[in-house]
């Protein structure tokens, strides 16, 4: 491997895979699928906002480490994470006569990742895919863990399975071509990575948030090398979410119901998740978990990264509600709840469907 690459191991036995983080890497994926043992014919799946940028170096590098290529164009956005842009892929891996052996490329931010992962993982019961996240978000977290699906009317990622990535391959250069917009937003699954398990890396992220704003190599791949290590960690330790991986969905309780409720149109992902967040940091003051000293760091960071940190006046908490309870999140007519003890800490915390919303009402 490539000195300047960090990796990142996700130790699952057989299903383990490496996390590679570096700069101006893409020209070496390639080679990297190759050490991979990946069969010899490539689907790279993609939009044409990240074609026009990235899809020719992708491409050149897996046609040079003598992979089979062909190209899948999805619509992008969040509102086409569905399943009609998985029947379309795999209308073209039939028509392609893609077999098991065969590997999907994911090419592009979240909604990409997600769909290529189901895609991946239903197409004769499971090929291999790889993920080449290019937002921050995707790279620091939903490129790593093998959760694939896509959304319902009712609720996001509802339908899915997981399916472990063969390999994440990470550039952080890409970020430079983001709008500003699409960095804060995926900053917020950053400071969710602090908060639930690295008070060290949450202090970091205080300290160096104007570094990382500017988009400063090293800041950018010391920060995304230790969100996907954190993940990785709870990940090898529960893959399916029967308990400990839940900590991860610090923030999108709230988050998610807020997504669903405005359509998918008004928030980033990432914005709805800082919400999300400092909603959640309150609820855990007011329950007795959190100190308030820290639930004022968390709404500061959050603040000053450029994120939202409020529920819309115009969004009714009871209404929030009604969505988390559709939500996986949600057993028994309560609805998993993750608290912070402070920051670097997390616990579970079961809240009925009344509690919420008056703790919501509360914080506004």
């Amino acid at each position: 491997m490539t000195p300047s690459i960090r990796t990142i191991d996700v130790d699952l036995a057989d299903r383990s895979y490496a996390i590679c983080v570096g700069e101006k890497n893409l020209a070496e994926l390639g080679p990297a699928m190759r050490r991979s043992g990946l069969g010899n014919k490539a689907a790279i799946v993609t939009d044409g906002n990240i074609a026009g940028l990235y899809l020719k170096p992708v491409e050149a590098s897996l046609r040079q480490a003598g992979f089979e290529t062909s190209v899948i164009f999805l619509p992008a956005g969040e509102e086409h994470k569905n399943l009609d842009a998985v029947a379309a892929i795999y209308d073209r891996l039939v028509a392609a006569r893609f077999e098991r052996g065969s590997t999907l490329v994911a090419l592009g931010g979240g909604v990409v990742g997600d769909v290529t992962g189901f895609a991946a993982a239903s197409y004769l019961r499971g090929i291999s895919y790889v993920q080449v996240p290019t937002t921050l978000l995707a790279q620091v977290d939903s490129s790593v863990g093998g959760k694939t699906g896509v959304n319902h009317k009712e609720g996001k990622n509802l339908i899915g399975a997981f399916h472990q990535p063969r390999l994440v391959w990470i550039d952080v250069a890409v970020l430079r071509s983001l709008p500003k917009r699409e960095v804060v937003a995926g900053l917020a699954e950053v400071i969710k990575y602090g908060v639930i398990a690295d008070a060290a890396l949450f202090r970091r992220l205080e300290e160096k948030l104007d570094d990382i704003l500017k988009l400063d190599s090293a800041m950018l791949t010391e920060v995304v090398a230790a969100s996907c290590a954190i993940k990785a960690d709870v990940v090898a330790k529960d893959e399916r979410e029967s308990d400990l991986r839940a900590v991860l969905n610090f923030g999108h309780t709230v988050g998610h119901a807020l997504e669903a409720l405005t359509g998918y149109e008004t928030f980033l992902h990432g914005e709805a998740v800082a919400i999300g967040m400092v909603q959640a940091a309150a609820i855990s003051v007011a329950e007795g978990a959190c100190d308030r000293e820290s639930f004022e760091r968390i709404r500061r960071l959050v603040v000053r990264a450029g994120l939202p940190a409020e529920i819309p006046a115009d969004v009714s908490p009871a209404e929030l509600v009604k969505h988390m309870e559709v939500d996986k999140k949600s057993a028994g007519g309560k609805i998993k709840f993750i608290l912070c003890k402070g920051i670097g800490a997390t616990r579970f915390h079961a809240l009925a469907p009344g509690e919420i919303v008056a703790r919501l009402e509360e914080s506004r």
